[in-house]
Parts: structure tokens; C-alpha cells; sequence
């Protein structure tokens, strides 16, 4: 009778490890990245199976509460649309600086690319970057049309399951100003949701 106590605690015991040691994304359903604009809610479904590392970032920072009050500071008509600093482009923080919306990320390291066969189509959500391959950190842009130039070298992380008309909304930048916004909108509440 001992011997299968210790069996049934030592199943038990493991069992919970791995489900301590499981990825943030590991729930029921998929993830979906819910960005609360002015306009409306922009569902965004995340794709683990493609990039498991970009969609980890996003649920974390998202569940600190990291992209509430970020800007849309570059925003390109006919091409995407950038957000995520949450260092530099968090609206509500002392140290919002427009000027420098675009340049930061978070206090996390970076995270290597996860490049995939997805195309960059309307409604797809790409892993912002510098020079650097490996420099995916927080920021993150959707596409507003065929962007498959970007294939291969920057990494599809979720795509735009509904309220892409809000997107469409967002204030635009000028092409002399590479997309800069001057009077830009803003996430006003992300949340993870699992459908």
C-alpha cells in the first residue's frame, strides 16, 4: 500500500511540474491578443505554432499591462501599422516621448527571429525589429495590404481575425515623414483571451 502511495504522489508531483514548466500560451483554445482602440476591439488571433518565443512576449507584456496607452507612432496608408513601445510610446507615462516612439522595447531580452512560410498579407501581424535579425523585443506592426516583400525576413506572428476596419481608422502619417504620426492613436486596452 506504501509503495503505491509513493507511485501515485511521485505521478502527481510530476504532473505538476510539467504543468508549472508548461508555456504561458498552454491554456484552452488559442490565444488571441485583444487590442481595445477608440474605435473599437481588434481581434488579434496569435499563432504559437508558427512562432512560440514572439507569441510568449506578447501574452507576457500584455498580461503586465505593458501595451495599455501605447501609440500607433508610424503608421504607413496602404502599407502597416507600428506599435508596441512600450518604453517610449506608452501615452500615459512620464517618459512618453513621441519623438522617441519606435526606438525602445521592454526591460526583457531580446528574442531571436522565428521566421515562417506566412505570407505578409492585409490583416497580418509581423514581429517589429532593428538591423539586428534577432531584435524582435515588443514592438509589432500589421500590414494593411500585400506586404510580401517583408516574407522571410520578419517574423508572422498573428493575423487579424476580426476589426481590421479599426485599424484601417488608425490617424496616418506622412510618406515625407516615413509614416511618423503626429497626433497618433493609441491602444487604449490589450487583453489575452483563448478561443
Amino acid at each position: 500500500m506504501m509503495t503505491i502511495s509513493r507511485r501515485l504522489f511521485g505521478g502527481l508531483a510530476l504532473a505538476a511540474l510539467a504543468v508549472s514548466a508548461a508555456p504561458v500560451f498552454a491554456q484552452e483554445g488559442s490565444p488571441h491578443l485583444m487590442l481595445t482602440l477608440e474605435g473599437g476591439t481588434v481581434d488579434i488571433e496569435l499563432l504559437p505554432d508558427l512562432a512560440p518565443k514572439h507569441v510568449e512576449r506578447v501574452i507576457a507584456l500584455t498580461e503586465q499591462g505593458a501595451y495599455d496607452g501605447v501609440v500607433f507612432h508610424r503608421v504607413i496608408d496602404g502599407f502597416m501599422a507600428q506599435t508596441g513601445d512600450v518604453q517610449y510610446g506608452k501615452s500615459d507615462a512620464p517618459n512618453f516621448n513621441l519623438a522617441r516612439a519606435g526606438t525602445g522595447g521592454s526591460e526583457l531580452p531580446n528574442v531571436e527571429a522565428e521566421f515562417n512560410a506566412e505570407s505578409f498579407q492585409r490583416g497580418i501581424v509581423g514581429a517589429a525589429r532593428s538591423q539586428d535579425l534577432n531584435s524582435f523585443n515588443s514592438q509589432f506592426f500589421i500590414t494593411y495590404a500585400d506586404a510580401s516583400f517583408l516574407d522571410g525576413q520578419y517574423t508572422v506572428f498573428g493575423k487579424v481575425a476580426s476589426g481590421m476596419e479599426f485599424v484601417d481608422a488608425l490617424e496616418k502619417g506622412p510618406q515625407s515623414a516615413n509614416g511618423a504620426v503626429s497626433n497618433p492613436d493609441k491602444i487604449v486596452d490589450a487583453t489575452i483571451e483563448y478561443k
